[in-house]
């Protein structure tokens, strides 16, 4: 699942976003609310944390807007504010559940969990991609329970694929998950891997979509 984390306390973000990529998730952190709402409209999310209190601009104006494309992605929201007021506020601008700070991590995953069941979200360890099965914690892909023998770098790129299952991925994007954000590598070292895991995926009924100049997407046949 991707998760978007739009908060602008860098050290909670991050400790958040840790424990989210221990289990297995895509994670995006955004410190700002004007880059917040650029993001959600081009990039968008599954499932979302989102603080109230953001420079640039506030999460309920992220919030709204976010609404008024008509985008119904599950938004927890991050409130320091006590007040019923407040929190009444949060909930009518679209907000699927609030959390007050301070908060045990456990308390926010259980939220979380909670919200994609509404959803029919897989908040899981393992993804079911046509016949395939992913398991994110040990990072291999198994058909009737036989492990498939992907290397390191097509693993990235599934995963990269999935987390984005039915939305054009860059080429940047893909580069940046395999080889790491600001990685001195071109574009274009990842045709290689999209090239032979498509050659792996296509018996079963899994495409590698290309649109050209703008990047690739993952189908699964029905």
């Amino acid at each position: 699942m991707r998760i978007a984390v739009i908060e602008d306390n860098a050290e909670l973000a991050e400790g958040i976003a840790y424990r989210l990529r221990d289990r297995g998730h895509a994670v995006d952190v955004i410190g700002d609310g004007l880059e917040a709402e650029v993001f959600l409209a081009h990039e968008g999310a599954d499932l979302m944390v989102l603080d109230i209190n953001l420079p640039g601009q506030d999460g309920l104006a992220v919030l709204r807007a976010l609404r008024a494309r008509g985008e119904g992605a599950p938004v927890l929201l991050l409130t320091a504010r006590t007040d019923t007021q407040d929190r009444v506020q949060g909930l009518d601008a679209g907000a699927d559940d609030y959390l007050v700070k301070p908060f045990e991590m456990d308390e926010l995953e259980a939220r979380l969990r909670a919200l994609a069941r509404r959803k029919d979200l897989v908040f899981a360890a393992q993804n079911a991609v046509g016949p395939l099965v992913y398991d994110r914690d040990n990072r291999q892909l198994t058909h009737e329970g036989t492990a498939l023998d992907l290397p390191r770098r097509e693993v990235a790129v599934l995963e990269c694929l999935m987390d984005r299952r039915g939305r054009l991925v860059s080429k940047s994007q893909l580069t940046a998950h395999v080889y790491g954000t600001g990685a001195d590598v071109d574009d274009s070292a990842v045709e290689p891997h999209v090239s032979r895991l498509r050659r792996r995926l296509q018996g079963f009924g899994i495409r590698i979509k290309t649109a050209r100049g703008l990047g690739y997407m993952l189908e699964v046949d029905p």
